[in-house]
């Protein structure tokens, strides 16, 4: 990877299966290389793949089979901004369609566990309003969304 930061992701051996997901899920996405373990180490064999260089939407990422003592959880997200609702609705639901879980206000969890904020550029507008009684309209109505709906969000903001 040419960049000097670099995120790191743990796997419990699947690595290679989250990065195909992301490169076939996300624009600006793909899988870079995939390195062998030169020996054995605590979660794996020589030979088995130890790490995986992709990106997602450009942002150069390392997957590590580090095997199951840690995993991840909402502290860290990726927070995608859809231009409408189609793109709204099929990143999140290929994440959800995928073993993949719902959560509340945009955020949905992988099968791998990692956690993303499925974000329309129309709830952010909305949300960061001048005027502050439409924002917390807008808010308010995303408070009881999982997926967000553009449209109730704006219906909301007018009110």
């Amino acid at each position: 990877m040419d960049s000097k930061s670099t995120i790191c992701l743990w796997y419990d051996g699947t690595a290679l299966d989250a990065a195909e997901f992301y490169a076939k899920t996300f624009p600006d996405s793909e899988v870079v290389a995939v390195h062998r373990a030169p020996g054995d180490y605590p979660s794996g064999k020589q030979g088995d793949i130890l790490t995986v260089e992709f990106t997602v939407m450009g942002i150069p990422c390392l997957g590590l089979n580090g095997g199951p003592a840690f995993k991840h959880n909402e502290a860290f997200s990726f927070q995608v901004a859809t231009d409408d609702q189609a793109e709204t609705d099929r990143l999140w639901n290929a994440i959800v369609g995928n073993e993949g879980q719902e959560s509340a206000c945009g955020w949905c969890k992988d099968k791998w566990g990692v956690s993303w904020q499925i974000t329309p550029r129309a709830l952010t507008a909305a949300i960061t309003d001048p005027d502050r009684a439409a924002a917390k309209r807008a808010f308010e109505a995303m408070m009881e969304m999982g997926k967000i709906d553009i449209a109730r969000i704006e219906a909301a903001r007018q009110g």
